[in-house]
């Protein structure tokens, strides 16, 4: 398996060479040269597999530079229920990510998928654990260090930090947006005392933060002297850990591989979705891919009518479900080259666009750069938008009728899958977080707290060691430097 650049680059790396790293050299991120193939047969074989025997059958299609018995290893250490212990009441820890029903009627089935189990509370310790070890095991092998920079409206941060906190050889560089985070997500990753985590919280937004990665990400000079390497969902390794769960997910809501579901995923950065996106273009039976954002709703508004415009730093709203607040969708990339069929060429221009004009316009009127918005729905993609007080609504309601708790951002997801559910066809909605982290807008829709699971009792009370700064990429160039001392 070798990967090519979105934007045209002329080398072919493999699997390993990519791991470490972010960005292609001109730019564009990395894909498949082909996506893998599953056929109905190895998906019914794959029904009744433990999470770790599944991720490994996955990761084996995708990184076929590693032997298969240390992809085994990788993921055995990493998927098991002493990790992900933070299940609900009921729920089944050794599952990993338990699927339940929420509400079925009328031939209609809306499921959740739990992908908060893991030790920061939030679905992104689903890839970031193997992450880390995946991490550990090329460092070693190749007696390296690596420098990880990267940026978190939320939770990120703290998953990649606790993955790679006292691992060997790696430091890790969080950007996060100063005070635009929950309380309960900012002493997450402010309270590590670890000596290789420096957490700096930038002066803006989280668009902010992500522009100084992909600058740091494209001076290739300082890039390689710092061993520069990031945990972003523009990392090739942790997209492909997070298609795992999508795999998963059909096979607990499915009795057969000619059966059908959907995913509802709230999306700010289009990391999780596209994930999603490339289990189907792997034969996954996916019917709908929905697309749930909250009110900074770019996303919403391309898959309504062709038009991606990003929002600038002013106009990105700072909300209720703060880890959607992202205007610039990283990942959008790689589904628009599958859409463009792969016009490497086009893609750059686009996203040159993006810099010096704010977007592009798919939707093929006069002026526009193409007509390709209307082949968007045969990817599966459909979307819809959720607002603070659709979240207290739909809070309360899922409370009050089956007794569940759910963080702002599942809430969001709920409220459109409400609108996209068919009959036939479940549709299943990932969870992003456990309430607890959320627990201002929690107690606003309920008037009580979130329950925390055990050791996370009093964890805003902890001491706080971060920097702030300003958005400015010299100044974070030099803070990299003086702490690697290279």
């Amino acid at each position: 398996m070798q990967y090519l650049s979105t934007r045209g680059h002329t080398s072919a790396p493999g699997f390993s060479e990519i791991l470490l790293g972010g960005l292609a050299p001109d730019g564009g991120l990395y894909l498949p040269q082909q996506y893998p193939q599953v056929s109905h047969a190895e998906l019914d074989s794959w029904r009744n597999l433990p999470y770790a025997v599944l991720a490994a059958a996955v990761l084996k299609k995708f990184a076929t530079d590693i032997p298969g018995s240390d992809i085994d290893a990788l993921t055995a250490k990493t998927y098991t229920a002493q990790v992900y212990c933070n299940s609900r009441a009921g729920e089944d820890s050794e599952q990993i990510t338990p699927l339940r029903v929420l509400e079925a009627s009328n031939g209609c089935k809306l499921m959740l998928q739990a992908l908060s189990n893991g030790p920061t509370l939030a679905f992104k310790d689903m890839a970031m654990q193997l992450l880390g070890n995946l991490f550990e095991y090329t460092l070693n092998k190749q007696g390296a260090e690596l420098n990880i920079f990267g940026a978190t409206s939320g939770d990120t941060g703290s998953a990649a930090e606790y993955a790679m906190r006292g691992k060997k050889g790696i430091r890790v560089f969080m950007l996060s947006p100063h005070l635009k985070m929950s309380a309960f997500q900012t002493a997450q990753m402010f309270s590590l005392q670890d000596p290789n985590i420096f957490n700096i919280a930038v002066e803006g937004v989280f668009d902010d933060c992500q522009d100084m990665v992909k600058a740091v990400s494209n001076d290739l000079d300082f890039k390689a002297h710092q061993k520069i390497g990031t945990v972003n969902s523009i990392n090739w390794a942790r997209v492909v850990a997070q298609v795992v769960y999508y795999f998963r997910g059909y096979l607990a809501a499915t009795s057969d591989s000619q059966q059908k579901v959907s995913f509802t995923v709230p999306s700010g950065n289009f990391g999780n979705i596209c994930a999603g996106h490339i289990a189907r273009m792997m034969g996954l039976p996916i019917s709908k891919l929905v697309v749930a954002t909250n009110e900074n709703d770019v996303l919403h508004e391309f898959f309504q009518t062709g038009v991606y415009r990003v929002r600038k730093s002013a106009e990105t709203l700072h909300t209720s479900s703060p880890s959607m607040d992202i205007s610039k969708a990283s990942n959008f990339e790689r589904f628009i080259f599958d859409l463009l069929k792969g016009d490497a060429a086009r893609v750059r221009a686009l996203f040159a666009k993006v810099e010096t004009q704010g977007g592009f316009d798919l939707s093929g009127k006069p002026g526009s750069d193409g007509d390709e918005f209307g082949k968007a729905a045969s990817f599966g993609f459909v979307s819809g938008k959720s607002v603070h007080a659709d979240r207290l609504k739909t809070i309360r309601d899922v409370d009050a009728r089956f007794g569940l708790t759910v963080d702002t951002h599942t809430a969001d997801g709920i409220k459109v899958a409400r609108e996209q559910v068919e009959e036939g066809i479940p549709m299943i909605v990932l969870e992003t977080a456990l309430p607890a982290k959320f627990n201002e807008t929690i107690r606003e829709a309920l008037g009580r707290d979130a329950v925390r699971p055990a050791g996370f009792e009093n964890i805003e009370a902890l001491p706080q060691r971060f920097d702030v700064m300003k958005p400015d990429v010299i100044a974070v160039k030099r803070y990299i430097a003086d702490r690697t001392g290279l």
